[in-house]
């Protein structure tokens, strides 16, 4: 417990705005949290960190679309989408969790119009700091398209039920990161299954800055569970017709003109799209990503921008997108917005983090096996990097347990 003589005397709570409740927004809520009570960040692995000097009065509001912090996996639905209200370190009078969308943001006025998808009623919401953690629009299975968390165990049944009924195989269009763990995943679920994976490049990953041996092995690995690799051919068309007993049955054409029959498709290569629609247009490049500084505020120019922060995937940054790089930034974020408070609070200046240029890191779970890449290591693979780097539920413990989500919130 932090004693109140370190508490600053404000005539308000800092008021902060998250929109998105994913890796990014949680870990910057929660090192909000941790910093303005005067402890040190649950993330700050720094040897002689000290925690902060004062507590500062903070009001966190939380806005997510879905009403829990979840993770897309048939195998683990039940256990991998956790309600917002049953996460004990969310569970403070600091934060208030809203289900719902925010429709637009004025930098100038610092308000935000949200449509609370509870009550169904549009409100305005004033704030100091923003941090936009909204994350991509992504069609299943890369996400849930859920938002709910009895409609995602529906959603999960349907798609478990879709591949078990299909007797003419299943195909996985597209071999980028999610296409290839989608195909080993789906053979170590239903062994008996045909799974073929198809890919219009010659190498599977072909988007991701990675050496050929590291793609090499993702291949060879696909192979070894039984997954059929198609290289080198897009699809063209995709034609359905209905058997007997209504059951639908694709005809998938590539591009030499190959035929390919399946009982279930599953798309993974379609183009995924910022959920930056609410942010004014300067804020963003061409195609709705936030061109952030290496603080993680917005673009100069930008009314308020030192007060607007963008972290998670709507963010450009060079780094392949994952996990524990939006929870990086979700940390950065939160503590450089705690520094522009004490700024303001104690006339200090600011301490920023920066983040650095990241060089190319990767894991990918493939079945039982999993494959990894990072500078020093280079191409490592096996069975015992699957528990080190996934646990025994696609890495969901790992993440849940570094941000502490369990621990209750301390005042």
């Amino acid at each position: 417990m932090v004693s109140d003589d370190r508490a600053i005397s404000l005539s308000r709570p800092f008021r902060v705005l998250i929109v998105g409740g994913s890796y990014s927004g949680l870990s910057a809520a929660l090192t909000l949290l941790d910093l303005c009570n005067g402890r040190l960040a649950r993330f700050n692995y720094t040897a002689d960190a000290k925690p902060p000097n004062n507590q500062i009065p903070i009001h966190i509001t939380l806005v997510d679309e879905r009403d829990g912090f979840s993770l897309a996996s048939e195998s683990f639905a039940s256990k991998t989408w956790i309600q917002f209200a049953d996460i004990p370190a969310l569970q403070s009078s600091n934060i208030q969790l809203i289900r719902g969308s925010v429709n637009s943001v004025n930098p100038r006025e610092k308000i935000a119009h949200i449509l609370d998808l509870k009550s169904n009623h549009a409100r305005e919401e004033q704030y100091d700091f923003l941090i936009a953690g909204s994350g991509l629009r992504r069609a299943f299975p890369t996400v849930p398209q859920s938002l709910l968390k009895e409609q995602f165990l529906a959603e999960a049944k349907a798609h478990q039920r879709n591949i078990q009924n299909a007797r003419e195989g299943v195909v996985v269009v597209g071999g980028g990161a999610v296409g290839v763990e989608v195909a080993a995943e789906l053979k170590i679920l239903e062994p008996w299954q045909k799974v073929t994976l198809v890919h219009s490049r010659d190498q599977l990953l072909s988007a991701e800055p990675l050496p050929d041996d590291f793609k090499e092995r993702v291949c060879a690995v696909l192979r070894e569970v039984g997954v059929e690799i198609i290289l080198g051919q897009r699809v063209i068309a995709t034609t359905a017709s209905t058997t007997e007993g209504d059951r639908q049955i694709w005809q998938l054409t590539l591009a030499d003109q190959t035929r390919v029959k399946a009982g279930h498709v599953i798309n993974a290569v379609s183009k995924s799209v910022p959920t930056t629609s609410y942010l004014p247009q300067e804020a963003m490049d061409t195609e709705g990503y936030v061109p952030i500084r290496s603080s993680l505020q917005f673009p100069e120019g930008i009314p308020n921008a030192d007060h607007h922060f963008a972290v998670g995937d709507i963010a450009t940054w060079a780094a392949i997108k994952r996990c524990g790089g939006a929870m990086h930034m979700g940390y950065y974020a939160a503590n450089n917005v705690h520094q522009l408070i004490l700024s303001e609070s104690l006339n200090v200046k600011p301490d920023f983090l920066h983040l650095a240029d990241a060089p190319p890191v990767i894991g990918l779970a493939l079945g039982d096996n999993a494959v990894s890449y990072t500078s020093a290591d280079r191409t490592q693979h096996g069975k015992h990097l699957l528990e080190l780097m996934f646990g025994d539920d696609m890495g969901h413990s790992i993440c849940w347990n570094y941000m502490r989500l369990s621990e209750p919130c301390k005042a």
